[in-house]
């Protein structure tokens, strides 16, 4: 999640208000699927509010998010969002499109605009198109990308990402090149820290990384370095 340099009150919020933040979030586009990665350290200026706090969420069997910035305006616009996604597989009997679930989020940011929520978001998943990532920022601006990271480790995710990423790649490569990334991240970023979550989706459906395959990742990392 991404940290804000200072707390900006909302309305009815005043500067003495805890506002939680977090950090970093990294997200890529697979030949077979999308994977997403955060780190668990949740902020409130310097003070540490939570080390496993949940930045990667389901939203679907075919759809997941990342969520940065102000806790609480996040964790309403994923509710709003499954709210959608629900309402759509009800009535249409089949899963909402990745893209379709952006504008979605895109539509809830932008409508706020004037009071924003402190959000900035991925949505990543597969559909019928094949798999796509989306990053929303906090007044509603959807870019689609390969390979994103956000918040204020992420120049630390890149340096990572952009030496080892290429196209093409399949989630089983992909999946430990994003806990690297985030790994990384926890060890320059002071933000940044804690543990990592690390989440596939691919025509199988939404999985997320066992605690047991994350102790894995961090010894290769060590033999590594």
């Amino acid at each position: 999640m991404t940290v804000a340099s200072e707390l900006r009150p909302r309305q009815g919020q005043t500067l003495g208000t805890a506002v939680y933040h977090g950090t970093t979030t990294v997200g890529l586009v697979c030949s077979d699927g999308v994977v997403l990665a955060t780190d668990t350290r949740v902020t409130a200026g310097g003070f540490i509010a939570h080390k496993r706090g949940k930045k990667l969420l389901r939203i679907d069997d075919n759809i997941a998010m990342t969520i940065s910035g102000g806790v609480a305006d996040a964790q309403n616009v994923v509710d709003i969002l499954k709210y959608y996604v629900n309402m759509y597989r009800i009535e249409k009997s089949r899963p909402m499109p990745v893209k379709a679930a952006a504008q979605v989020v895109s539509n809830v940011l932008f409508s706020s605009r004037l009071y924003p929520f402190i959000a900035d978001v991925l949505v990543g998943g597969v559909d019928n198109t094949g798999g796509s990532m989306f990053n929303v920022d906090i007044f509603g601006s959807i870019s689609k990308e390969n390979m994103i990271a956000t918040g204020s480790g992420s120049p630390v995710a890149y340096g990572v990402l952009e030496s080892d990423f290429k196209d093409g790649m399949p989630v089983a490569k992909v999946y430990p090149l994003a806990a690297k990334a985030i790994v990384a991240a926890t060890k320059r970023n002071v933000a940044t820290g804690d543990h990592f979550d690390v989440a596939t989706i691919d025509k199988a459906g939404f999985k997320e990384i066992t605690e047991q395959e994350k102790d894995r990742l961090l010894t290769q990392f060590k033999t590594e370095n």
